[in-house]
């Protein structure tokens, strides 16, 4: 858990021992996983990794059950080649290592695997979605990237885009009710200015109980009375990727 001597935008929770059905592959510059499906598909997802980076088992985990659902996933190294966070490193250096890793700064990368999903595979609809670092990424991309169909932010921390809430695509917030990153208050806050400024379909949920990165951390066998609302964050996520793609 984080506090406040650990000033951590993701809770690194249980990690799966989990290997992975897609491959690894280079896209120009970066480094990133790919599982398709097998019968092939025009409906592509790019997932956002959070600061523990591309290779973390529980993002994987994530992007093959897209692709059981009918979804080509990829999941970039938006840190391209930069050291993903560990939870042995020095809290204290947090928010310098931060600062060299900015979501609101990964369009370049975007466009690249935009093009790679297009021309390697065959992808007309292309959504997103992102966990922590990357839920904030994805409101950014919503914001600003006219090549996305739709989103999906998990537990975006909200303060990295507090001002900005003009989306052009439809987006899905996720939020846990007891996360210690990301106060109530600031998802209420949230909630009334898209009221007020978003012109598209968005939708801000809280799951009851829930902390940090409960969508992709947990292991429901550890935590059996959180299983259901891990169950109903992966489903919705699939439900409203499903409605827009």
């Amino acid at each position: 858990m984080a506090n406040e001597s650990r000033p951590c935008p993701c809770d690194i929770g249980d990690r799966f021992d989990y290997g992975g059905r897609g491959q690894e592959v280079q896209v120009e510059h970066i480094k990133a996983y790919v599982c398709k499906p097998p019968a092939g598909t025009d409906k592509a997802v790019i997932v956002i990794h959070d600061i523990f980076g591309w290779q973390l088992p529980n993002t994987r985990y994530i992007a093959d059950m897209l692709t059981t659902n009918g979804y080509t996933a990829i999941c970039p190294d938006f840190f391209v080649g930069q050291e993903a966070w560990k939870p042995s490193n020095d809290w204290a250096s947090f928010d310098d290592w931060l600062k060299t890793r900015d979501a609101g700064k990964i369009d370049k990368e975007v466009d690249v695997v935009l093009k790679y999903l297009k021309e390697q595979c065959g992808a007309k609809k292309i959504g997103v979605i992102g966990f922590c670092w990357g839920g904030a990424a994805v409101q950014h991309l919503m914001l600003k990237n006219p090549h996305l169909k739709t989103g999906v932010s998990l537990y975006g921390v909200i303060r990295r885009f507090a001002d900005k809430h003009s989306l052009l695509h439809p987006t899905f917030f996720i939020f846990g009710e007891k996360d210690d990153i990301i106060p109530l208050e600031q998802v209420t806050l949230l909630e009334q200015k898209l009221k007020q400024n978003c012109k598209v379909d968005y939708e801000v949920k809280i799951y009851p109980g829930q902390t940090h990165g409960f969508v992709h951390r947990k292991r429901e066998d550890i935590n059996p009375q959180d299983k259901p609302f891990i169950e109903e964050g992966r489903k919705d996520m699939i439900n409203w990727l499903n409605k827009y793609l």
